[in-house]
């Protein structure tokens, strides 16, 4: 009976909780580069009240060629990589608004990694030059599918320019990959946010390459809800994801690979029974395929097997709240990795 009173205090108070007083995942873990990471549900949590995942810290042992010293160029005696957040602005002049300005739209958002390239805050400074081919001064232009792949693009250009020895984990998706707040993504290493909002696993597919060139020792996807608003078939969302699989196994060969189930929804016109459904397969392909397959649906479902209320701002993203307990999920696996 402990649990939920340390879970209410945490919450609460903001106090921090080891992950040994916190409820368990089990997990399941197969061989090479494979384990099967699912949270044990247990008791129906009520509307109002907030569960964080933890792992138990007596997991197995990670792939020891997918956790071995990343090589490349090194930095110099006494230099350190240190990541660092973006400016907050709508627009790309750095002094327009105060460092707890409050992003609210794809295009602040945008700008603000736009002058973060700038000012070198992804590890290496962009130059005008290399901005001046997509950048555009006029910050109320409607941006495009297009000018997102540019900007990820460079992103992941300078991540790999200046990464050196860091350790670096990739994000990649949509738009619930997109908004995940950099403060809540877990700290000592470098991350590399590859979401775009509205894309689908076709999207996700074709847009690897930007990022052909870093040396992960994790990526991290999650696809597919915006095929099920498109119509797009199961056959052809899970085809994608082998093919997703396929490609990173062969750019990224000591990587740990993670793919991270679809999200359930509240929205009436997607069956979260379907979604079910493809999680199970995605479940089946990711051993196929040795990559991480990871269950987080059941942690954001309520009694009916919707989105919870309380983690959600509109039946599919998700609010501060759902991004902590996505939050958690990720410093687990994180925690383990440098264990190893």
């Amino acid at each position: 009976m402990r649990d939920p009173y340390l879970l209410a205090a945490s919450l609460l108070t903001g106090l921090a909780i080891p992950a040994s007083a916190l409820p368990q995942m089990s997990i399941i873990m197969p061989e090479h580069f494979r384990f099967q990471w699912d949270l044990k549900q247990g008791s129906q949590p009520t509307v109002s009240e907030k569960i964080i995942p933890s792992v138990d810290i007596s997991l197995p042992e990670f792939s020891n060629q997918a956790l071995q010293t990343l090589k490349g160029s090194q930095p110099t005696e006494g230099e350190k990589i240190i990541p660092r957040v973006g400016i907050s602005l709508p627009e790309f002049n750095p002094t327009s608004a105060g460092a707890n300005y409050a992003l609210v739209t794809g295009s602040q958002l945008y700008y603000q990694r736009l002058a973060a390239l700038k000012t070198g805050q992804v590890t290496k400074r962009v130059d005008d030059d290399n901005l001046q081919a997509f950048w555009e001064p006029d910050t109320k232009r409607q941006l495009t599918y297009e000018d997102w792949k540019s900007l990820l693009a460079l992103e992941a250009k300078a991540i790999g320019q200046g990464q050196g020895a860091n350790r670096l984990s990739i994000i990649v998706g949509d738009s619930l990959s997109m908004w995940f707040p950099k403060e809540k993504l877990p700290t000592g290493k470098l991350w590399l946010n590859q979401g775009i909002s509205g894309d689908t696993s076709s999207g996700v597919l074709k847009r690897l390459v930007a990022f052909s060139a870093t040396r992960p020792d994790v990526i991290y996807v999650m696809a597919g809800i915006n095929d099920l608003r498109k119509g797009v078939s199961d056959e052809v969302i899970l085809r994608n994801h082998r093919l997703i699989m396929r490609r990173l196994r062969q750019t990224h060969p000591k990587t740990q690979i993670i793919i991270q189930s679809i999200l359930p929804t509240r929205l009436p016109t997607i069956s979260n029974k379907r979604i079910r459904h493809l999680n199970t397969q995605l479940e089946l392909i990711a051993k196929q395929e040795k990559a991480t397959y990871i269950n987080i649906y059941k942690w954001f479902t309520d009694f009916e097997g919707n989105l919870r209320l309380d983690l959600t701002t509109d039946g599919l993203h998700l609010s501060p709240s759902g991004y902590d307990v996505w939050q958690a999920t990720l410093q687990q696996i994180e925690l383990k990795l440098t264990q190893r």
